[in-house]
């Protein structure tokens, strides 16, 4: 299954890239990025037998063991991706979250895009590797 991250703005060659892509090549799982401009610029279109997450704050925060056991169902279920659409600074509007499958929300504080990015980036790591029995996540 593919985890595809579309997030608005572009990294480029900062900090958060560097954590960004120390997580993302640690994936065992096949992951694209796609990123887009601050404003405009159009979101993929879904490919067929696809879940759409919007990182939102009016969202649930989930558990990275809650975030590993929704991906291993839509796996295990014979879902061809997860979009993973992170916002810029203005966050989603309404059309975004209307048609999300799931709003997920790093907790209550506002985070900067950039931040949510490498967030994202590392519990994907996490939950692959729960998923992969890896040592890399402790139950605390």
């Amino acid at each position: 299954m593919l985890l595809h991250i579309i997030a608005r703005g572009k990294i480029g060659r900062s900090p958060e890239a560097e954590l960004v892509e120390r997580y993302l090549k640690r994936i065992s799982w096949p992951v694209k990025v796609t990123e887009l401009p601050d404003r405009g610029g159009a979101i993929p279109d879904p490919s067929a037998n696809s879940i759409t997450i919007v990182l939102d704050e009016r969202g649930p925060a989930l558990s990275s063991s809650a975030l590993a056991k929704k991906l291993e169902g839509w796996r295990d279920g014979g879902r061809r991706e997860v979009r993973f659409l992170v916002g810029g600074a203005d966050g989603h509007g309404a059309a975004e979250r209307d048609g999300a499958d799931l709003l997920l929300s790093f907790g209550p504080a506002t985070w900067p895009h950039m931040f949510a990015r490498a967030m994202l980036a590392e519990q994907l790591f996490r939950a692959t590797s729960i998923l992969a029995n890896h040592p890399y996540h402790r139950e605390g």
